[in-house]
């Protein structure tokens, strides 16, 4: 993820101790604006991460998400996403599964789990949100 954050003209800072809130911290060499940015990565085409209720409050104009699909053998995709987004997201997700009916006709219980997906690719490879 650095590399290729390096080869789209950023400067790429990787925190020495486990910061809480972001995984990399990228400078634009052009503009100097930087961001802080957070990584989630599946290892399946579905296109469908984990995240967690913090996710729904955690907004910022430079905070970025940088969902990554392995897909295999194949080259990664990049799902690159502002955090207000991904926060509505979450939690407009989060909400709609409560009020639908479990698999045995139960009433969903609340937890921590939160799931964002690009199934239609609408943030595939969205540089643009990093200017």
């Amino acid at each position: 993820m650095a590399g290729e954050l390096e080869r789209h003209g950023y400067t790429v800072a990787l925190p020495l101790s486990n910061t809480k809130d972001f995984d990399i911290l990228a400078i634009n060499r052009e503009t100097y604006k930087q961001f802080a940015i957070q990584v989630k990565t599946t290892s399946y085409k579905q296109k469908t991460w984990t995240l967690n209720v913090k996710n729904e409050n955690m907004i910022g104009d430079n905070i970025i998400y940088f969902f990554v699909a392995l897909n295999e053998l194949e080259m990664p995709e990049y799902h690159i996403v502002p955090s207000n987004i991904v926060a509505n997201a979450v939690r407009e997700d989060h909400r709609q599964w409560l009020n639908t009916l479990g698999r045995n006709g139960q009433k969903h219980n609340d937890n921590p789990i939160r799931k964002f997906s690009d199934l239609n690719d609408e943030f595939l490879n969205n540089w643009k949100c990093l200017k």
